[in-house]
């Protein structure tokens, strides 16, 4: 599922800027926050798809 793969990548994109975040790097935690709101969106896209496949079934 193509929108699961794109919340995979995100979610380990996020990674690196996490451990620097806790840290104490306060750009990295701007950054984290942002990568959050975009791997909640994609967790909804998620949501939405698996919804629309049992409909189907």
């Amino acid at each position: 599922m193509q929108e699961y793969e794109r919340l995979k990548e995100l979610v380990a994109a996020a990674e690196d800027d996490v451990i620097k975040a806790q840290g104490g790097n306060k750009a990295a935690g701007t950054r984290v926050r942002k990568s959050m709101q975009e791997i909640k969106q994609a967790a909804q896209e998620v949501r939405i798809r698996i919804l629309e496949t049992r409909s189907e079934g």
